[in-house]
C-alpha cells in the first residue's frame, strides 16, 4: 500500500468509530501516557491539540501544565512550515490553521530544551515509521529536535506492520497505543 492508499484506509477505519468512542479510546492511550516514564522525567514536552478523529490530547495537555511540565505546541505559519509555541492556559489560545487551536505568543525556538515529542499520525509501524498527513510539517519540526526522545500516539487500529518511508521522514523512538 502506498501513502496515499494508506491514509484512505485509516480513514475508512477511523470512520467506523462515533467521536464518542474515539474519545473513549484515547483515555487507554492518555493513561499510559502519563504514567510513561519518559513523561515523567521530561521538563520540556512537545504535544499537539488534538483534532477530532485524533487521540484527544486536551486534558492531558492541562494535566501535564498543572505538574509543572513546560508544554509546547505546534502552530502552522503557512503552506509547509509550522512553529512551536509554549502553551500558556486555553485562555491563551485562538482558532489557527486548519481550525486547530494554537497558542499565542512568540516562537519557541530552543530545540535541544525538548526533552519529549508525543506525536500525533494517521498510521506507525512497529519500527517507528510515522504516516502523516502528507505536508511534512512534523517531518521538519523534527528534524530539529536530534536528542529529542519522540512517541507517536494513535489508536490501535492505526498501527500497521508497513508504513511506507522515505528518507526525509522522521522515525519515532515509540508507539503508544
Amino acid at each position: 500500500m502506498n501513502k496515499l492508499e494508506l491514509r484512505h484506509e485509516i480513514r475508512k477505519r477511523k470512520g467506523e468509530f462515533s467521536q464518542q468512542q474515539l474519545d473513549e479510546l484515547s483515555l487507554a492511550v492518555v493513561n499510559k501516557i502519563l504514567s510513561h516514564k519518559k513523561v515523567i522525567e521530561a521538563n520540556t514536552i512537545l504535544l499537539y491539540y488534538s483534532l477530532p478523529g485524533e487521540v484527544n490530547t486536551h486534558a492531558l495537555i492541562e494535566q501535564l501544565s498543572q505538574k509543572g511540565k513546560r508544554i509546547l505546541l505546534p502552530v502552522v505559519v503557512d503552506s509547509e512550515n509550522m512553529e512551536i509555541r509554549e502553551y500558556r492556559g486555553i485562555d491563551c489560545m485562538i482558532p489557527g490553521s486548519m481550525n486547530i487551536m494554537e497558542p499565542t505568543g512568540k516562537a519557541f525556538e530552543e530545540y535541544s530544551d525538548i526533552d519529549l515529542a508525543i506525536v500525533p499520525g494517521m498510521s506507525f509501524d512497529s519500527a517507528g515509521h510515522r504516516l502523516g498527513r502528507g505536508k511534512g510539517y512534523y517531518d521538519r519540526v523534527l528534524k530539529k529536535m536530534k536528542n529529542t526522545y519522540k512517541i507517536g500516539v494513535c489508536f490501535g487500529f492505526q498501527k500497521v506492520e508497513t508504513v511506507p518511508a522515505l528518507p526525509y521522514d522522521v522515525l519515532m523512538n515509540e508507539i503508544i497505543y
